[in-house]
């Protein structure tokens, strides 16, 4: 490491930079698409009917059950076999986070609303609102304080893996440093500076989870 050019770090800054910027946008859409799926999972599980909530509770636990890494595989080459034609990196790894997500987001959706008391939603609809309104003004409120907190660290392992987009070849951060590292020849140097970077990343949004986490809990 001593023959290590820190301005080297300011030279592909941009390339890094904007591989970043991919992971990012990878994150902020699979939260949104898991989190509408997730939703609609914990629906289905919750109010649906005893067949839709079988079915719902099949999807949940099968995602559940299976890496990643594999669902990723999936979308980018048996699916594209599949319709016959080929799937971008991108589109594959965002539609197999998503589908993923889901799974997990469904989960903690269901478990917030059903650590709302029951008496609650009776008093709503006593009071005269309807399902709607009172899982809109009654139940929800008080379920997305509770499931913020884990939604939140949910989505912090969810940015520490879309660094497995690299086996699609997906510009993503993590694949940005591997590719810097190999064709300067400092592997040591910038996967140190790889971790450095998730680190300080997670290590902060830890933190405001745990500060949400006291403070869902506080009187």
């Amino acid at each position: 490491m001593s023959d290590f050019d820190p301005d080297l770090l300011k030279a592909v800054a941009p390339f890094l930079w904007d591989g970043l910027l991919t992971s990012f946008g990878l994150l902020l859409l699979a939260m949104a698409g898991g989190g509408l799926l997730g939703s609609l999972l914990a629906v289905m599980r919750i109010a649906g009917p005893r067949p839709i909530a079988a079915l719902a509770a099949g999807y949940v636990n099968g995602l559940r059950s299976v890496p990643l890494i594999m669902v990723i595989f999936w979308f980018y080459l048996l699916v594209p076999l599949v319709i016959g034609r080929a799937i971008g990196a991108f589109t594959s790894a965002l539609v197999a986070f998503v589908i993923f997500e889901a799974a997990y987001y469904a989960e903690i959706i269901r478990a917030g609303i059903q650590s709302v008391p029951k008496q609650q939603l009776a008093a709503a609809l006593a009071s005269g609102l309807g399902p709607l309104q009172a899982y809109r003004f009654v139940i929800l409120p008080q379920a997305v304080r509770k499931m913020l907190p884990i939604l939140l660290s949910q989505s912090i392992a969810l940015f520490q893996d879309t660094s497995l987009v690299y086996v699609v070849g997906l510009h993503d951060f993590m694949t940005a440093v591997s590719v810097t590292a190999n064709r300067e020849g400092h592997l040591v140097e910038f996967y140190l500076f790889a971790v450095a970077i998730y680190f300080t990343l997670c290590f902060a949004a830890s933190q405001s989870v745990q500060l949400l986490n006291r403070q869902s809990v506080s009187p």
